[in-house]
C-alpha cells in the first residue's frame, strides 16, 4: 500500500530540507550501480553534476528500468533535463508527477 501511494518517498523530503536533494532532478541510483554504470556508459557521471531529485524528467517519461540499455535510455532524459533546466521544466515535471501519482497515468 505504501508503494502504491508512494508514501515510502516521504523520508526523502528530509533530504530536500537538508539541501542534499531537490524536488526535481535525476533520481539517485544506488552507489554499487553507479560505479558499474559510469564505467560502462559514456557520460553517465554527468547526471551527478546537478542535485538529485525526488522526481525527474526520466521518471515521468520512461518506465522503471533495470538493464544497462534502460539505464542508457534514462540517462538521455537526465542529460536533456540538465541541458534544459528551468523553473518551467521543473513545474512541468512536477505536474506530470502529480498526474502519475494521482491517476496512475504515464511512466512508472
Amino acid at each position: 500500500m505504501s508503494r502504491l501511494l508512494r508514501i515510502d518517498e516521504l523520508p526523502q523530503l528530509w533530504n530536500v530540507l537538508a539541501g542534499e536533494m531537490s524536488f526535481v532532478g535525476p533520481r539517485p541510483e544506488r552507489p554499487e550501480f553507479v560505479n558499474i554504470l559510469k564505467e560502462e556508459i559514456p557520460y553517465y557521471s554527468l547526471r551527478h553534476s546537478v542535485r538529485p531529485g525526488i522526481t525527474g524528467w526520466a521518471q515521468v517519461n520512461y518506465p522503471y528500468g533495470a538493464s544497462k540499455k534502460e539505464a542508457l535510455e534514462k540517462l538521455q532524459y537526465d542529460l536533456y533535463y540538465i541541458k534544459n533546466m528551468s523553473m518551467f521544466l521543473d513545474f512541468h515535471i512536477l505536474l506530470k508527477t502529480v498526474r502519475v501519482m494521482l491517476f496512475r497515468k504515464g511512466a512508472r
